[in-house]
């Protein structure tokens, strides 16, 4: 997987960037990643302050994702659960297909 980090007007240092990766990478298990760009930004004139996004490509529709809150980690917390929502969905409707798509036993008399 090839991930980019972005810092907007946010400091990057080593902790934020692995725990950011580390979260990310948590997904995999459910879905395959090929690239992450994510987005880390502040700014002191809006409210909430802080904002994260997240755009993961994948093989089939790329998923995006947006979080916003007053702390960096809180916006991030809403960000995954967003990426989570989004992804349990898509693994529903796979589920859904597959069981739709059972062929069924005919006896001819």
């Amino acid at each position: 997987m090839k991930m980019t980090l972005q810092h907007k007007n946010v400091r990057s240092t080593t902790q934020l960037d692995s725990w950011v990766e580390e979260q990310i990478i948590s997904l995999q298990p459910v879905l395959q990643i090929d690239e992450a760009n994510i987005t880390l930004a502040h700014d002191d004139e809006a409210s909430p302050a802080f904002q994260v996004k997240a755009h993961l490509v994948t093989p089939g529709p790329d998923v995006f994702a947006e979080g916003c809150d007053h702390t960096l980690q809180a916006a991030f917390h809403k960000l995954m659960g967003g990426l989570r929502g989004k992804i349990g969905t898509r693994a529903t409707r796979r589920q859904k297909r597959q069981k739709s798509r059972t062929p069924v036993l005919r006896v001819s008399q």
